[in-house]
């Protein structure tokens, strides 16, 4: 290597965590190297939430013509996993497998059901679209297949996500794994940004022939990314253990559901989720039915919307690291998400599809700024030893209310059409979600409160 070279290197490794996000959640034990690595599971999950909650949403509403309803509930049915986040989180905290690993079976576990998933989808998408041999197969078949697949791959990237931290929790020292939970959202979002940038690009002619196509290579991608992410990860132990007795997942949630306002903040994590939530599966096909976006440019919303949670959690963390009180972030956040739902309904009226863009990308900011700031939250005020359950319980709240938001949106926005104009029927939704905001900000308010007193005493 050159001269120039060494020079370069040391200048770029000079630069540290000042100019480098999360470069200060590698440690010796951990380079950052293995921790990006690692961090490649998040890049899968994140690719499967773009076609989830984006690509194929917009496709089977306006292009295959699938009630938002039944679409609403098909892209809620990964969520009827999540409640078992914290479940499954304890047992790969207590597992010992005969090769000696905690969560690497749980995490091939839930990469192989995500593979699967991705890989039944195109074909109950071929029976939905009615075209060619798929026409000789009654309607709710296809209808069922999607769902079946929607399911899997909800069940698997829960699992992989839930996990997949758990082991980063496990590699890291205690003092920097809110760092490195921090960089694995990250990852999350930067692989919702490139997905979402690359299927659009896919998609730009689209055709259910290249939907399939993608499809196909998005399970074949996850499958290699997550054995990549896994490869040498976590040490085998064979050798005995000491005999002790593990608290029951009950006895564990009972700790932790008694400590500090545990319980309000799960309620407020509630609350700002599913109105950050709501219009995940009416984004896509509100931009191609109202402002009558392509399928390319209604992709690259999804790209959008994660590029505002990513500058969101960027700014959150720069702040708490500087000792910023992460509820009243996360009660910013709520504040954000108030003025960009307002811009997505004045976006139809004025046929400002750039206005709908800068909605799109502060609701993705505001969104960053409420999920770091009540991720660090339970971060901080986990009782010992439970940051696993913690950040499980997290995780579970977060992901059921998406869930209950997302077919709620659906559902709403059908009957509302049912009865009035379908712009309307959008701006019932996205109200909804802005009275969802001022009740987080409620909740919030004890805690920011008590915060303080606890801060200043």
């Amino acid at each position: 290597m050159s001269t120039d070279s060494h020079k370069f290197i040391r200048a770029w490794a000079s630069m540290g965590s000042r100019f480098l996000p999360f470069a200060d959640a590698a440690t010796p034990d951990l380079p950052l190297g293995r921790l990006l690595r690692l961090a490649l599971f998040q890049v899968s999950v994140g690719m499967a939430l773009v076609l989830l909650i984006g690509t194929l949403n917009r496709v089977m509403i306006v292009e295959l013509r699938v009630p938002a309803a039944l679409v609403s509930v098909m892209v809620a049915l990964p969520l009827l996993f999540a409640p078992f986040r914290a479940l499954i989180g304890f047992r790969s905290d207590t597992h010992r497998s005969a090769l000696g690993w905690r969560r690497v079976p749980f995490i091939w576990m839930g990469t192989l059901i995500q593979f699967g998933g991705l890989a039944i989808m195109p074909f109950a998408l071929l029976v939905l679209s009615g075209g060619g041999a798929a026409s000789q197969w009654p309607v709710w078949v296809g209808w069922l297949g999607a769902g079946i697949a929607f399911l899997l791959v909800g069940a698997g990237l829960h699992t992989t996500q839930t996990v997949g931290l758990a082991l980063a929790t496990d590699l890291a020292p205690v003092e920097s794994q809110p760092n490195v939970v921090g960089l694995m959202y990250v990852m999350l979002l930067l692989g919702m940004i490139a997905s979402a940038l690359l299927f659009g690009l896919l998609l730009a002619d689209f055709s259910p022939a290249r939907l399939v196509q993608v499809l196909q290579g998005a399970a074949v991608v996850t499958l290699l990314l997550n054995v990549i992410a896994l490869w040498k990860q976590e040490g085998r132990h064979r050798s005995a253990q000491p005999v002790r007795q593990d608290p029951t997942f009950k006895e564990s949630w009972a700790a932790f559901t008694s400590g500090s306002d545990a319980i309000r903040r799960l309620i407020a994590v509630g609350l700002g989720t599913m109105a950050f939530s709501m219009e995940d599966v009416l984004l896509e096909p509100y931009g191609g039915e109202i402002l009558h976006m392509s399928v390319g440019a209604t992709t690259a919303l999804t790209a959008t919307l994660a590029f505002g949670g990513l500058s969101g959690f960027a700014l959150a963390s720069y702040l708490l690291n500087r000792g910023a009180d992460p509820f009243r972030m996360a009660s910013n956040g709520a504040q954000v998400g108030v003025p960009a739902f307002v811009a997505v309904i004045c976006s139809s009226s004025l046929g400002s599809p750039l206005l709908f863009s800068l909605g799109v990308l502060l609701i993705g900011f505001g969104g960053g700024l409420f999920g770091h700031g009540t991720l660090t939250a339970t971060m901080n005020l986990a009782p010992k030893e439970q940051s696993g359950l913690a950040l499980g319980a997290w995780g579970a709240v977060q992901a059921s209310a998406a869930g209950i938001a997302i077919a709620m949106g659906g559902v709403i926005r059908d009957v509302a059409a049912s009865q009035t104009a379908s712009t309307t029927a959008y701006a019932v939704v996205y109200s909804i979600e802005i009275g969802l905001l001022i009740a987080t900000m409620w909740a919030m308010a004890p805690l920011i409160r008590r915060e303080a007193a606890r801060a200043s005493a």
